[in-house]
């Protein structure tokens, strides 16, 4: 591991990446969805094998800034918000995802 990536290792607060790498942000953004910028973050970073510290900055930025102008329902980076929902925003599972229940081994 790198040393700007050792460095990251010990942060934990959203705001404490942005001071760390030096990168602007806004408050009202963190505020709302801080999990959804830091997931963004992680899969930009997998990209890179030993990212240095202005990819990190970059990555950083890009993921903050698609939660600035979006909204993290429609960025879909939790799983939860990647299940399909009917008309009525409740979930749906369509019929042909169900598969049968393997049969019993209790000898029945």
């Amino acid at each position: 591991m790198n040393a700007a990536l050792q460095r990251l290792a010990g942060l934990s607060a959203a705001e404490e990446f942005f001071e760390a790498l030096d990168v602007a942000y806004d408050p009202q953004v963190l505020a709302v969805s801080r999990l959804h910028v830091l997931k963004r973050f992680r899969e930009f970073l997998i990209a890179y094998e030993d990212p240095d510290e202005s990819i990190l900055r970059d990555c950083l930025r890009r993921a903050h800034d698609d939660f600035v102008t979006s909204t993290a329902r429609r960025e879909k980076v939790f799983a939860v918000f990647q299940q399909q929902t009917d008309g009525a925003g409740r979930a749906f599972i369509p019929l042909e995802a169900l598969s049968p229940s393997p049969p019993s081994s209790r000898g029945e």
